[in-house]
């Protein structure tokens, strides 16, 4: 029983590392836009939109946001990250930085939600993003 439960844990920390592979579609945004809520969790004001054009900065956010799978239950959003391609939307993320016991992006890809893991760098990028 030892064993089976040992497994268990084995494959649950190994499958808590796989990534969505949504860094390589976004990758292909020419620009960002990233709308910032209140910060509290609630969707309902938006009180600042930037705009992000430069092509190492919209790389670094994709690889933030392909990180690993977690199953964080939804605490709200603090903000939204909309990928464009020539003007069109390819990708909308929301995210959560602002709780730290639940931090997370969320998003579709190939049919499945997904949040996948906020960390402390991609704080870092949309604080600085905001400034």
């Amino acid at each position: 029983m030892k064993y089976i439960l040992f497994l268990l844990l084995i494959m649950l920390i190994f499958s808590c590392k796989q990534k969505t592979g949504i860094q390589q579609t976004l990758i292909a945004a020419d620009s960002v836009a990233i709308n910032y809520f209140k910060g509290d969790g609630s969707a309902d004001t938006v009180v600042k939109m930037i705009m992000l054009k430069d092509k190492a900065q919209v790389v670094q956010l994709s690889k933030l946001i392909d990180a690993t799978i977690c199953n964080s239950e939804r605490c709200g959003f603090d903000g939204t990250i909309h990928f464009f391609i020539k003007d069109m939307v390819l990708k909308d993320v929301g995210f959560r930085m602002n709780d730290k016991d639940c931090r997370h992006f969320s998003f579709q890809y190939e049919g499945k939600n997904y949040n996948t893991l906020l960390s402390e760098k991609a704080v870092e990028f949309l604080q600085a993003a905001k400034k």
